[in-house]
């Protein structure tokens, strides 16, 4: 099988799965224990959040340690937005936002919040100016993406911080698609909280990481919880940090090596394309863009179909959106750029990741044009 599928979820790589079952065997205690096995494990924890907080240019108190992307999400705006609620009860968010985010804003509206949904440009990003129109004394936080899972268009991170601190409004970024491929500094874009998923770097699944600002404060929500001092409760996954943690380390010192393999890959895809009688768009970014993933849309065949037929010629690739057999929903992404929900449903996304070769993509694009002739 030709897996395409990357920015869904990647293979644990070898040294990382080594890594967790030594840890597994040799720190199996609670690090909240106060025994020697115990105190093992707590200190390999410490060595883990300073780790990360030296990869991200920020503070080893700011890091805690979740089970994935989108607790990280979940618990950061919630521990954030009560902590701060006496300021107001307004929100800012965009149409695009990863489903952990965006249905949690929905289920904040029902509470009373007033959210506002930023729309996308045409390639992908939010207007500046919208979002300086948007904010108002009474908003509390804005939950930005840094990187679109559907068609990697990269915001302007650094802009939208300084604009939100200026603001005195708390930034939340889901970094899950771009942490290991884009450099992260937190105190240079005015992050005060993000997430990143352990599973989207090569890591295991069920680890991921939220980081805030040790400045800024927020409200545990679950009283009486003294794990990872009180933003999560549950014993923390010591041997899954660890691998976390080590999988962090191999694929943020081959961000460039990386981004030059996936901009070959993309630039063969797109050539290849170019050649097939048939009206396929690539949406594309002048300005920042991940290389690695590539959203497509075929003029009249639905995402789902495309899907099904690369993987009986065993290819795995994404609709970009979650779906069963026969209830795909429209991509929000595809509706924020303006398409029909039927013209929203041709999206598939294609992403590679560090197995993926020039050969991959060739059978790729046999097996699309087949497809196409055969429809």
């Amino acid at each position: 099988m030709i897996y395409l599928d990357y920015a869904a979820t990647t293979p644990m790589s070898e040294d990382v799965l080594n890594v967790y079952l030594q840890a597994a065997k040799k720190y199996y205690g609670n690090p909240s224990s106060l025994h020697d096995v115990g105190s093992e494990a707590n200190e390999l924890l410490t060595v883990c959040r300073k780790q990360f907080a030296k990869m991200i240019n920020g503070e080893e108190d700011g890091v805690f340690f979740t089970s994935g992307g989108s607790e990280s999400n979940i618990l950061a705006i919630r521990s954030l937005i009560e902590r701060h609620k006496d300021k107001g009860n307004h929100l800012i968010t965009t149409e695009v936002e990863h489903s952990s985010v965006y249905n949690l804003f929905k289920q904040l509206e029902d509470e009373g919040y007033e959210v506002t949904y930023l729309s996308i440009d045409h390639q992908g990003h939010i207007d500046i100016d919208d979002l300086k129109m948007s904010l108002t004394d009474k908003t509390i936080l804005a939950s930005i993406h840094h990187g679109n899972s559907e068609i990697g268009a990269v915001q302007d991170i650094p802009e939208i911080g300084l604009m939100l601190k200026e603001n005195g409004t708390i930034f939340h970024t889901d970094c899950v698609q771009t942490f290991g491929k884009i450099p992260l500094d937190v105190k240079a874009c005015h992050i005060d909280s993000l997430s990143i998923a352990s599973h989207k770097i090569y890591g295991p699944k069920g680890v991921g990481l939220c980081y805030i600002n040790p400045h800024t404060i927020w409200t545990p929500q679950q009283k009486g919880t003294t794990h990872e001092k009180g933003f999560r409760p549950g014993t923390v996954n010591v041997p899954g940090i660890l691998a976390f943690t080590n999988a962090a380390q191999e694929i943020t010192s081959h961000i460039q090596e990386n981004e030059e393999k996936y901009q070959k890959l993309r630039h063969k895809l797109l050539e290849h394309i170019k050649q097939i009688d048939h009206h396929i768009t690539v949406f594309e970014s002048n300005s920042t863009q991940l290389p690695s993933i590539m959203g497509i849309t075929i003029s009249g065949i639905q995402g789902q179909y495309v899907m099904l037929e690369c993987n009986r010629s065993g290819i795995a690739i994404s609709t970009g959106s979650a779906c069963q057999v026969g209830k795909q929903n429209p991509s929000r992404t595809m509706l924020s750029l303006g398409k029909t929900k039927d013209e929203a449903k041709e999206l598939i996304r294609l992403s590679f990741g560090i197995d993926t070769t020039e050969a991959h993509i060739e059978k790729t694009i046999n097996t699309l044009e087949q497809i196409i002739k055969n429809v």
